[in-house]
């Protein structure tokens, strides 16, 4: 018997063998499909992306997607690595410049290379709790890589710019600095309902910047004189 196939069922059997033969195929479609889950979320919110949209939002099958990832939330957790580790060049970058820092130029340069990080701030807002429950473990363990480099990259800019604080204040200065972070985005971005919300329950609100707001908590735990 001879099997006719498709030029739809075609192309996904050599999509398939290819992706598996070849990692730089991979690679880039992986990357490809991470590029437009960041373009949907431009516009529209993690809820409302699904993951039939991004798939038609790539130049390949809509199916082989799950060749690369199995949820919604495995391409959004790449997304959040991507962007961790965006930021890791970022701090690099700065230090490979600057031989020393003022503590208080260390703050001003830490909040600049987080904040011009927007996307970043806006995926650490979300349930990053079940992005990880709802991934797999190989998958998280490769968003864990990039987040702990992102710890290790900004001890590093501590240790090099304020060497006198001890390891145990450096430890307190991490624990309480990356917590911090998660907030920056639903503080400093706040809707018009939200406002009104807050106006009606007699909840003064003041706008700080994403910038302004993580200079001021750095500085705190830097310890910078005012």
């Amino acid at each position: 018997m001879v099997l006719i196939l498709t030029r739809s069922q075609f192309r996904r059997k050599e999509e398939c063998r290819v992706s598996r033969g070849s990692p730089e195929l991979t690679a880039a479609r992986r990357e490809e499909i991470i590029a437009a889950c960041a373009k949907l979320n431009e516009t529209r919110s993690f809820r409302e992306i699904t993951i039939k949209e991004i798939g038609e939002a790539t130049t390949f099958t809509r199916t082989s997607i799950y060749n690369y990832f199995e949820t919604k939330e495995e391409i959004f957790l790449a997304l959040l690595q991507k962007e961790y580790e965006l930021w890791v060049e970022a701090m690099n970058a700065e230090m490979a410049k600057r031989a020393t820092m003022t503590r208080s130029e260390l703050a001003q340069t830490l909040a600049r290379t987080l904040t011009d990080r927007p996307r970043l701030l806006r995926l650490l807002s979300m349930n990053l709790y079940d992005m990880e429950a709802s991934s797999r473990p190989e998958r998280l363990a490769e968003f864990k890589v990039a987040f702990g480099a992102s710890l290790d990259t900004v001890a590093c800019m501590v240790e090099k710019y304020a060497p006198e604080m001890g390891e145990a204040a450096r430890r307190q200065f991490l624990y309480s600095f990356f917590p911090f972070i998660y907030g920056i985005y639903p503080y400093t971005s706040v809707s018009e309902k939200q406002k009104l919300a807050m106006e009606q329950a007699g909840i003064p609100y003041a706008y700080q910047s994403a910038y302004d707001l993580t200079c001021t908590c750095l500085n705190k735990l830097l310890e910078v004189p005012q």
